[in-house]
């Protein structure tokens, strides 16, 4: 791919990336308060968030699949399909311990901090900690959609 797409493309996942940051920010989903009142079942507020999300996107992905979309920078929109198998039970329950302890999770992280809250300082570095745990472990690099491939890809792919 030539620079000048990289970069398009970069600047393009800079300007998503921070409007996502300003959708969680405004849902106040980036909140130690708002997470742990959902968390011990006080009030369902992140969970119903979570279920509009998937309610949305799944069917817009779909269609977008079935009618064979391209993306406006990467060519065609293909999702991946594949089984759940124990390491994805062994990463969710990981990631999910991490989530009640820390009161947030990698995006989320960044918004405490872009709004002053140092203490997602400490939850980004738990987040390389473990990047970098699991690249000992595993002795491999851990990049998205590298794993075990089976003939199904992992994760959704946009294009060469």
């Amino acid at each position: 791919m030539a620079d000048k797409s990289k970069s398009t493309m970069n600047m393009v996942g800079i300007g998503f990336g921070a409007m996502f940051g300003g959708i969680l920010a405004a849902g106040r989903l980036h909140e130690y308060e708002t997470i742990h009142k959902s968390l011990v079942l006080e009030d369902l507020y992140v969970f119903y968030t979570m279920a509009a999300a998937i309610a949305v996107a799944t069917p817009l992905l779909w269609l977008l699949e079935r009618r064979h979309a391209r993306t406006a920078l990467a060519g065609p929109l293909t999702l991946s399909r594949s089984m759940p198998e124990k390491n994805h039970v062994v990463g969710g329950v990981l990631f999910g311990t991490g989530w009640a302890i820390a009161g947030t999770c990698p995006a989320p992280a960044l918004v405490m901090v872009s709004s002053g809250a140092w203490l997602g300082l400490v939850a980004i570095g738990g987040i390389f900690l473990g990047l970098y745990l699991r690249e000992v472990q595993t002795r491999e690099p851990a990049a998205a959609g590298e794993g075990k491939r089976r003939g199904i890809p992992q994760v959704a792919h946009f294009g060469k």
